[in-house]
């Protein structure tokens, strides 16, 4: 039987405009022999019109197609309405941030249907590929920086007019993940004097290694993983010390530290701000988490002292057309985990990618991390086992020799 695999119309009411799926994926995935529906309009506030898709059914019947769909493909967390109208055994690959949604992952465990959380893809090289935090944060890092030039007073490069030369601007990256060293890379390209800072020493090459100069407080910030740790109350104040002079001379601060489903920590407090620059900027990354920067509020610019704070929600959505490339090829490659060459949906939960990213299966919240801060009175799901190898066709009985004769 063909599988059938379904893309959602965004109903984000942030107005969410990615769509995840592109007509150029739909033309790769064709040769597993999988079919494709999608709903009407899916892609066009991405600039991918209905006629963009080639054999892909059409249709304006949201229920139909869900009830009908083997995967089910979309950006954002569905609604509940949305996983109730979905088969039981379906398979659903979106963005989900299981922590701050708690009642969809129990409607897909009730349901039963297989989640893979795009947020949850493990960050190893193995699926690089399929990393839609990482993909989306540099087109968001990139953007930041842009969004700051048109805020400031002043142009970004150094410029020599006949009545004089303009300097340069001072910007300041705060966090240097993805999203980070994009904004880096791009405010060098545009000419501006550029400094890096994280909690974590081992990025000071990768700042250096773009032209900035990196901000050393003396404090190893790192955890397990590689990752940022919360830093102790001493550490914090030592931090902060020396961070204070960098953001005083900052025209534009990109602040990017956010965990997906928790709140994003604190970089900037008000004293800091007031002893900025007049004119200067703070592009908060971190906004819909709560904000990097005391003052930030999500979705808004504000006045704070002598700073703007733009706070952006969904960055990625503003440059919709290539973060859905981006987005729909991390989706692309994370089918070809679990569909077969002939197309058939299989399933090894002894895979590190596949176990990582999955959130529901077969009426269990398979995270454990999320499990427990959702419902931790929900079973843990037994130990994964191998799937079935593909049955081989018998061998054909042995001929008598009168037979064999003819």
């Amino acid at each position: 039987m063909t599988v059938k695999i379904t893309v959602l119309k965004e109903q984000d009411e942030g107005g969410e405009r990615r769509v995840a799926l592109i007509p150029q994926v739909v033309e790769r995935l064709s040769s597993l022999g999988v079919s494709f529906a999608m709903e009407n309009g899916a892609g066009v506030a991405s600039s991918y019109p209905d006629e963009t898709y080639k054999d892909v059914t059409l249709s304006t019947d949201r229920k139909a197609l869900l009830g009908d769909a083997d995967i089910v493909l979309a950006v954002q967390p569905p609604t509940i309405e949305t996983v109730q109208a979905m088969k039981p055994g379906a398979v659903l690959v979106s963005f989900i941030y299981g922590r701050n949604h708690p009642d969809l992952v129990k409607a897909l465990r009730d349901q039963k249907v297989t989640c893979f959380a795009m947020e949850l893809v493990p960050r190893i090289s193995r699926a690089q590929a399929m990393d839609a935090l990482s993909s989306q944060a540099t087109l968001a890092g990139y953007y930041a920086v842009l969004l700051g030039s048109v805020h400031m007073t002043k142009i970004l490069p150094m410029m020599t007019t006949a009545v004089g030369s303009l300097r340069a601007a001072q910007v300041l990256v705060m966090g240097l993940g993805v999203a980070g060293l994009q904004a880096l890379a791009t405010a060098k390209r545009l000419g501006a004097v550029t400094e890096g800072y994280d909690v974590r020493p081992e990025t000071r090459e990768e700042a250096q290694s773009l032209g900035a100069k990196f901000v050393d407080t003396g404090v190893d910030g790192t955890g397990k993983g590689g990752y940022a740790r919360e830093l102790t109350d001493e550490e914090k104040q030592t931090v902060r010390k020396v961070i204070s002079d960098h953001i005083a001379r900052a025209d534009l601060i990109v602040t990017t530290a956010a965990v997906p489903g928790k709140k994003a920590p604190r970089l900037i407090d008000a004293e800091q701000i007031k002893a900025m620059k007049p004119g200067s900027v703070i592009i908060d990354l971190g906004a819909e988490g709560g904000g990097n920067c005391e003052g930030t509020q999500a979705g808004q610019t504000v006045q704070v002292g002598p700073t703007t704070i733009v706070g952006p929600i969904n960055v990625p959505s503003m440059l919709a057309l290539q973060a859905s490339e981006l987005y729909s090829k991390n989706i692309m490659h994370l089918l070809q985990q679990i569909l077969t060459k002939d197309g058939q949906i299989q399933l090894d939960f002894t895979d590190e990618v596949i176990s990582g990213t999955a959130l529901t299966h077969d009426g269990y919240i398979t995270n454990e991390g999320i499990r427990t801060a959702v419902d931790p009175n929900s079973p843990a799901p037994p130990a994964p086992q191998p799937p079935a190898p593909a049955a081989t066709p018998a061998a054909p009985a042995q001929a008598s020799g009168q037979e064999a004769a003819r």
